[in-house]
């Protein structure tokens, strides 16, 4: 039996997962706003557990990590899976609406690694997951402020694992692209500030993820199988695209960082000193 922390299992896909791992067998802890999930518990009364947290707020995070250590006798995996969207261009996007989409996409999951970390370490075991975008590989206008919370958890997950490695410790970051989850609904803020230079170009992101609301093309239960699937490998994948469409497009950025590296590899290579 494998002992879950998972964020976010209200909706979406931190739901599917805790679903698919408790039936299974396994053990779930999850987190949300909503304490008094009686459909989540329903689930597996003796091995579905729901507690309310803040990650905004160390102390709450800290709480609701020990509790879960209780109730589980040792957390295995933790699933950084809560956040939302953010739509609008990067001079629309207040230092407000940017500071809060941050306190949760990325210094919530930097509060959960941190609070899990010395019981994890104190036993040489443990899988931190992350889930992060295929926004956080190939960024698109109108997105760039989601995008980078998810960079920047991108780095962090993989700066990680090369920390813990050596402690007996695993790492793991998904990067999904559209999914069937209630992302670009109620998942999804748009900036207060909207200006009209930008309607044919940034506003595009706030348009095609609206419209398309409920049709994209990926199955969040099937993509809780498949990070399963991954996780349980002998030798768990540091990188883990979830749906075609974001290996289509983290591999034409890939591409792109290529053919430029190639084109400007002369003038990258004039900067050393010529020794004397």
């Amino acid at each position: 039996m494998t002992n879950w922390l998972i964020t976010g299992v209200g909706t979406g896909l931190g739901r599917a997962l805790a679903e698919a791992a408790l039936a299974r067998g396994d053990r779930v802890v999850g987190l949300s706003r909503n304490a008094d999930d009686a459909d989540f518990r329903a689930l597996a009364p003796e091995r579905a557990h729901v507690l309310g947290v803040d990650l905004r707020d160390e102390a709450s995070v800290a709480d609701a990590v020990a509790r879960a250590e209780i109730l589980t006798g040792g957390i295995d995996r933790l699933v950084n899976n809560a956040g939302y969207g953010l739509v609008g261009a990067i001079e629309e996007v207040s230092l407000e609406e940017a500071h809060a989409l941050f306190e949760i996409n990325l210094f919530g999951a930097l509060r959960m690694i941190r609070a899990v970390l010395p019981a994890m370490r104190a036993r040489a075991a443990g899988h931190i997951v992350n889930v992060t975008s295929v926004s956080g590989l190939a960024p698109w206008a109108g997105t760039g402020i989601y995008g980078a919370s998810k960079y920047a958890l991108e780095c962090i997950g993989q700066t990680l694992a090369q920390e813990v490695a050596p402690l007996g410790l695993r790492v793991t970051n998904v990067a999904p692209g559209g999914m069937r989850t209630g992302f670009a609904a109620s998942g999804l803020a748009v900036a207060a500030r909207v200006i009209a230079d930008y309607e044919d170009g940034a506003h595009f992101a706030r348009r095609s993820l609206t419209q398309n609301a409920g049709r994209e093309s990926g199955d969040p239960v099937r993509a809780a199988k498949a990070i399963l699937t991954a996780l349980d490998a002998p030798e768990p994948p540091l990188h883990l695209l979830l749906g075609e469409d974001a290996l289509h497009y983290a591999a034409d950025q890939q591409a792109l960082l290529a053919r430029q590296m190639e084109q400007w590899e002369t003038l990258s290579r004039s900067i050393a000193f010529e020794e004397a």
